[in-house]
């Protein structure tokens, strides 16, 4: 069986490319791949976020690149931003530095851009979106953004022992649990006006997910915050938020019966029975199943390892291309997939549930799943010339959108997954 290493080398001979950098090589020893990958974040793909995205005029980070060329940036967004200040904090903890670009830094001053533009100083919680100076553009608070700022923020504080940082992610939760938290059925209210007036209409206002409804998406990374910010700060109203968001997803979204998976659910939990709301996300349910145990593992739970085992077989038998590897998008109850893209987020999050379902126990089918998943992504989607990986590709590996940063794309999904897997069999 050829080696990553060799099949990178003889896709960029067919380019016309030289390999100058080590590619991953094929996990038959997956400590000689977490070794190549560590080179990968150290030498090429941290060193590219940090020279494309920085802004070191007026802070934040400006994301517009593609790999037909670079695009220009006109606002900065919250969501990536605060990915961004999570990314550079990440690597500055897990020593991904070159010892020539200060990725503390880079998330310091991303962190303060979101403190001086996106914090609403009247009413509470993060803007939408600002200009590249920082003017507020859209005022709208959407509790999946807000999210992130507490993600962000948490890590920030973990690399910096910025004690500020923590109080900024607690103060915003409390916001989010006078203003969101739905009293009456539990859960979270996701869209609002600036002044937190909820926004109901399933329109384009509500910009992530559908107004007036409650998604898998916003309640998974609204655990995903509420873990990683009940582990750091040990508060006790914070541990009751995530008890409740972690029954939530176990229940409503993602049950033990993964065909049963929604996207969305009424304010009072009754199913949503519009046919845009039909289907499952095979990326957000293998994403839930580690997140599910990292949360459990927070609350000082037993993990719930049959469950997590059941999405990840689940994304195999139906949502798995086992020819070439890759994990595919959509997909409805227990049939073959109805979109089989291969969307890079989708990819991460895949390599970091197997990831931790082989640290928990040997499995032979994931452990193949890994090796060609990694295997497709050296091929195909990941750019030669800087190892950041494709939007989208097709399920054979034809480029499909070649964005490599924009307004969701940023240094989060695909560095936490490699991070994962380096700490996993280094």
């Amino acid at each position: 069986m050829k080696s990553y290493r060799q099949v990178y080398a003889n896709w960029l001979a067919g380019l016309g490319m030289v390999l100058a950098v080590p590619a991953i090589a094929l996990a038959g020893d997956r400590t000689d791949a977490a070794r190549e990958m560590k080179t990968q974040l150290v030498q090429m793909i941290m060193p590219y976020w940090y020279d494309t995205t920085v802004d070191h005029r007026y802070g934040g980070y400006r994301l517009a690149d593609d790999a037909r060329g670079r695009g220009t940036a006109t606002e900065k967004q919250l969501v990536t931003q605060a990915r961004m200040v999570w990314g550079f904090s990440h690597a500055h903890l897990k020593g991904l530095s070159d010892g020539k670009r200060d990725y503390l830094g880079a998330a310091k001053q991303g962190y303060q851009f979101l403190l001086d533009h996106f914090l609403d100083p009247k009413n509470g919680g993060y803007f939408w979106t600002t200009d590249l100076e920082g003017k507020p553009t859209n005022q709208r608070k959407i509790v999946y953004g807000e999210s992130f700022v507490i993600y962000g923020f948490v890590e920030y504080y973990r690399a910096s022992g910025d004690k500020a940082a923590l109080r900024h992610a607690l103060d915003l939760y409390a916001v989010l649990q006078k203003r969101a938290h739905d009293a009456k059925h539990g859960g979270w209210v996701e869209h609002f006006q600036a002044d937190w007036t909820p926004i109901l209409n399933p329109g384009p206002e509500a910009i992530v997910e559908v107004g007036g409804l409650k998604s898998a998406n916003t309640h998974l990374h609204l655990m995903e915050a509420l873990t990683e910010l009940y582990a750091a700060s040990q508060d006790a109203a914070v541990r009751h938020s995530l008890e409740e968001a972690l029954e939530i997803n176990t229940t409503r979204f993602y049950p033990l019966d993964p065909g049963q998976s929604s996207f969305h659910r009424q304010p009072d939990w009754a199913p949503v029975t519009a046919a845009s709301s039909a289907g499952l996300s095979y990326g957000h349910n293998v994403e839930f199943a580690w997140l599910m145990i990292r949360a459990e593992s927070v609350l000082g739970r037993k993990p719930s390892w049959a469950h997590f085992d059941a999405h990840i077989v689940h994304a195999l038998k139906y949502g798995y291309d086992h020819t070439r590897g890759g994990l595919y998008s959509r997909g409805l109850d227990h049939q073959p997939a109805t979109d089989t893209d291969k969307v890079w987020w989708v990819q991460a999050e895949m390599i970091a549930a197997l990831t931790d379902g082989l640290k928990h126990q040997d499995n032979p089918a994931y452990a193949e799943a890994l090796d060609k998943l990694l295997g497709f992504l050296a091929k195909y989607q990941a750019n030669p010339s800087d190892g950041i990986w494709l939007d989208t590709v097709t399920a054979d590996g034809r480029p499909k959108a070649t964005g490599k940063a924009h307004n969701w794309k940023g240094n989060y999904h695909d560095v936490r997954a490699m991070v994962k897997f380096i700490e996993a069999f280094k």
